[in-house]
């Protein structure tokens, strides 16, 4: 089979280092305040189409800065490497073992996952990704479409799992069965409506799904 994860809030807590990143560039830039939550909306977007969500009336130009300010907090940050959530590392060594294949399909830019992938020594680890910045943002279905193909599996021999609406979103998008986890950026109640096979309060509880 193969399982396809989203990045951030999903196998890595580094959900409060996106949103402390983008309240400190907002802060810098001087725009108007937003929520925490807010911020945890938009998680799993893009970056273009995250900060047009939180600021659709801004000019392009503050949007760029927007971007480009998160960005510097974010990788400032990020020099201490988020840790993965408890059960992740025995559980996706055990989904190699196990003979599945792996693969991201994450909101980061292809520059963002190569970086912290080299931070993890994990450049090798799965074996197919697609950011945001090389595809179709999600909840678009594209990034999973492609993964598919350069596979070569159908929709129903895959898993995706996410935290996000947009997550659960893309995946029943693109036909692809999804498990929400409840621990990350978007509550329960903003995953149901995508028809998750399962929401896991714990990152051992996938194997199951998997199997």
């Amino acid at each position: 089979m193969l399982v396809i994860f989203d990045w951030d809030g999903t196998l890595i807590d580094s959900t409060a280092k996106i949103v402390s990143s983008m309240q400190e560039a907002v802060a810098e830039l001087n725009l108007p305040s937003i929520s925490d939550e807010s911020v945890m909306g938009i998680i799993g977007l893009g970056l273009p189409e995250a900060v047009r969500v939180l600021y659709p009336d801004a000019d392009q130009e503050a949007l760029d800065q927007l971007r480009a300010g998160y960005s510097k907090h974010f990788i400032i940050a990020d020099q201490t490497p988020c840790d993965f959530y408890p059960g992740v590392e025995v559980v996706l060594d055990e989904l190699k073992v196990q003979g599945h294949q792996l693969a991201v399909a994450t909101g980061k830019s292809r520059r963002g996952l190569d970086r912290v992938l080299s931070n993890l020594k994990m450049q090798s680890f799965f074996d197919a990704s697609r950011c945001a910045d090389e595809t179709a943002s999600k909840p678009s279905p594209l990034m999973l479409h492609q993964l598919l193909s350069e596979f070569g599996v159908g929709a129903q021999a895959s898993l995706m799992g996410g935290d996000t609406a947009c997550d659960l979103e893309m995946a029943a998008n693109a036909g692809v069965p999804s498990v929400g986890v409840s621990y990350g950026a978007h509550p329960i109640e903003r995953l149901l409506p995508h028809q998750p096979l399962k929401i896991i309060d714990q990152f051992e509880q996938l194997l199951p799904c998997v199997d």
